[in-house]
């Protein structure tokens, strides 16, 4: 039977994205339904990505600095022991932490939840099944899909989620693989690389590339690719996964490199090379919602689709997946329907890769600066340098700041360190501000500090620049 119940705004999906324009929607005065099929809220984000795989990345880090740092500082362990069964059970603790917060946070905001798979049925209606197959339908002024993506398979490499498996699988291994291939040099390939490397697994990073991390500065990824590879990782650049066999416990996968194929041997085999928008079911050719050429949601300024009363966010558009971009659309988005001016700097968004050194960046590299053809001056400070650093015996990497050369101002940041995930906010905020080198460099940062190194960085670019002479 259909539900007449009005709404201004029905949210399919309660990831990062949609969970946190739901929230800014009550908060100007919208009645508010969240859609969404799991039971746990909070998306792939909370339940399956961002949130537990930085708990075993921290988890796994304290045990290789048990192994192999804590005697510099003096202490030492003796016999240790791997319990990954109670690793797996703190990673599943956080997670159910933090999705009970997403569900507090949208209840104490009156923000109405409804668990079942969400089908456009109209311009503003969706229709929700639940699990024993009723349906209701949600009237509504307005729609907003925040559904997410999903990994992409390989030719010759589909997930059969033992041998074969996505990043969902390898957070969730109840042993640590012998050997473990990772199928792309990302940054989801290069964090679960990290973990297993680190409990002991023997892991090998195929990229089809010249070089790891993307689209990170050069000189940020080819310190990032040394130091795994001094933590044990390997890598094969320039290398295409051809297919692969499962035989026994085994699984046989062939590579091309150089004109030559070659077969490579291990457990398990992760294929991490990039996600897909999760659009398949939502009906959106029942109304001619219109995807671009990459299979995405063609949205304007405002995240409107094609039709009006619907917008989009998060990884079913075009722009960087990461969840705190989906989280700052989904504001943007609502508050463009209650007739805001909400928008997203999108020169101003952070991405970290969370190994051991972190790498983290916000703006321009240097690779873009020169395909742009724009003066830019270079200021970078090592960790050495940093008392910080010294004391926590943690002075692998350094700060790059890039700054135009006739204005001072920032045009990006990029940082390789320990602690390069907290540091690169500021940052972020310098260059949401317009902010120059001369302003950072005028800013009494503590010591001592990891972030004195950003300061010291920036002092460097500062005087090359012309507007300094």
């Amino acid at each position: 039977m259909a539900d007449e119940k009005q709404y201004d705004l029905v949210i399919i999906g309660a990831g990062p994205g949609g969970y946190v324009a739901a929230v800014r929607a009550a908060q100007l005065g919208m009645k508010t339904v969240c859609v969404d099929k799991e039971a746990r809220l909070g998306g792939i984000c909370l339940n399956y990505g961002c949130i537990p795989s930085k708990a075993l990345l921290d988890s796994s880090h304290y045990y290789a600095m048990a192994k192999d740092s804590f005697a510099e500082h003096g202490i030492h362990v003796g016999d240790m022991d791997l319990d990954i069964a109670r690793m797996m059970a703190r990673k599943d603790e956080v997670v159910k932490g933090l999705t009970d917060n997403v569900r507090q946070l949208l209840q104490g905001n009156k923000v109405e939840i409804v668990h079942g798979t969400a089908k456009i049925a109209g311009q503003t209606e969706v229709e929700v099944t639940d699990e024993n197959g009723g349906a209701r339908t949600l009237k509504t002024r307005y729609i907003l899909l925040a559904t997410g993506s999903k990994p992409v398979s390989l030719p010759g490499l589909s997930f059969d989620g033992r041998r074969i498996v996505s990043s969902t699988e390898a957070l969730a291994f109840e042993a640590v693989p012998e050997k473990l291939i990772v199928v792309g040099g990302g940054y989801i390939g290069l964090e679960l690389g990290s973990v297993w490397a680190r409990l002991g697994s023997e892991v090998t990073v195929l990229e089809m590339q010249g070089n790891v991390a993307g689209p990170v500065d050069g000189q940020i990824a080819r310190m990032l690719l040394r130091s795994l590879k001094k933590q044990g990782l390997y890598f094969e650049l320039n290398t295409k996964v051809v297919g692969a066999e499962v035989k026994d416990d085994a699984v046989n996968v062939t590579v091309e490199a150089d004109g030559k194929e070659n077969t490579l041997t291990a457990d398990r085999v992760l294929v991490a090379v990039g996600r897909k928008p999760l659009t398949e079911g939502l009906g959106l050719d029942t109304v001619g919602v219109e995807l671009n050429d990459q299979g995405m949601v063609a949205v304007d300024a405002t995240y409107k689709t094609s039709v009006d009363s619907i917008y989009a966010i998060g990884d079913l558009i075009p722009g960087p997946m990461l969840a705190h971009t989906a989280s700052a659309e989904g504001r943007a988005a609502v508050e463009c329907m209650a007739g805001q001016m909400g928008e997203v700097n999108y020169d101003a968004i952070p991405a970290v890769i969370y190994t051991h050194p972190e790498a983290a960046y916000v703006g321009w590299n240097e690779e873009q600066l020169k395909e742009r053809q724009i003066p830019y001056c270079k200021g970078t400070f090592p960790f050495t340098g940093a008392g910080r650093a010294r004391c926590m015996g943690d002075t692998e990497g350094f700060v790059k700041v890039l700054s135009h050369t006739k204005t001072d101002r920032i045009l990006g940041v990029h940082i390789i360190g320990a602690r390069a995930s907290d540091m690169i906010p500021e940052a972020v905020l310098a260059m949401e501000t317009g902010a120059s080198c001369e302003d950072i460099s005028r800013v009494v940062h503590g010591h001592p500090t990891f972030s004195e190194a950003f300061q010291e960085a920036a002092m460097v670019a500062q005087e090359c620049s012309i507007y300094i002479g």
